[in-house]
């Protein structure tokens, strides 16, 4: 262990391992987000809690079982010689499992629905069992990942640790700010169809780089920050101006 304190190329790998558990991270928190807003208000924070609890304790149990992991990458059978193994399994019914929450929440917004999605439509037992379904999900591309880019269990750990941190910290003024703007959380129900798109490519032997994928995101949220920032001025414009005709009227102070 000291050895490893003392070890740069250790260090190296710790922040390249954290700052993209962070990055595949977001895709967790947008999830978290948008399952947790359907929830009574009082359990909103708990369910986001326990989410990323589970996700930390998956994800070190995964670590932990690095030669179960490997071998799920191995073929498991084959379809029309096409080699299936665990993980194509998993990542494309998450994939599946995303396109059709993401798809079943816009219909709602959509058709102007919004009663269905808001606080209190949800129990805490249902909210749980979708974000552990994703969490084994997320964790397990998680943990691959860290696999592939290091080499010591402690550094993978670490990293891992960290990055839950982050993201418990991030996850209640990202919550908040997605479930306050209806357009922003259309935006992130738009990025868990992309990502749902790239885990069924990812079971089907179609890699995305997740580069282009977060490099969308990055740029349509760049966007609609913009776009909120110019309602901001409208709205703060036409208070200006009601309270300018106010104090022209006749007879007012």
């Amino acid at each position: 262990m000291l050895e490893l304190l003392a070890d740069p190329n250790a260090w190296a790998s710790l922040l390249t391992l954290t700052a993209l558990e962070i990055v595949l991270g977001i895709d967790n928190i947008i999830f978290l987000s948008i399952v947790s807003g359907r929830l009574p208000v009082h359990q909103q924070q708990m369910a986001r809690r326990i989410g990323l609890g589970l996700a930390l304790l998956m994800r070190i149990a995964l670590l932990a079982s690095i030669a179960w992991i490997i071998g799920l990458t191995q073929p498991a059978f084959t379809v029309l010689d096409h080699e299936v193994t665990w993980r194509d399994l998993v990542l494309g019914g998450g994939g599946l499992f995303l396109l059709v929450k993401g798809t079943m929440e816009i219909h709602q917004m959509a058709e102007g629905h919004e009663e269905g999605s808001q606080a209190g439509t949800a129990s805490l037992f249902a909210a749980i069992v979708q974000i552990v379904l994703l969490d084994i999900v997320f964790s397990l591309d998680s943990v691959i990942t860290a696999v592939g880019m290091a080499d010591d269990l402690p550094v993978m750990i670490a990293a891992v640790v960290i990055a839950i941190i982050v993201m418990l910290v991030a996850s209640e003024p990202v919550s908040a700010f997605v479930n306050r703007h209806p357009t922003v959380k259309m935006l992130a129900l738009s990025f868990l169809l992309l990502v749902g798109m790239a885990l069924v490519a990812d079971g089907l032997h179609y890699h995305i780089p997740r580069g282009y994928l977060y490099f969308a995101i990055a740029f349509s949220a760049g966007v609609e920050c913009l776009n909120l920032i110019a309602a901001n001025a409208r709205r703060r414009r036409q208070e200006q101006e009601r309270a300018a005709k106010r104090r022209r009227e006749p007879g007012t102070a």
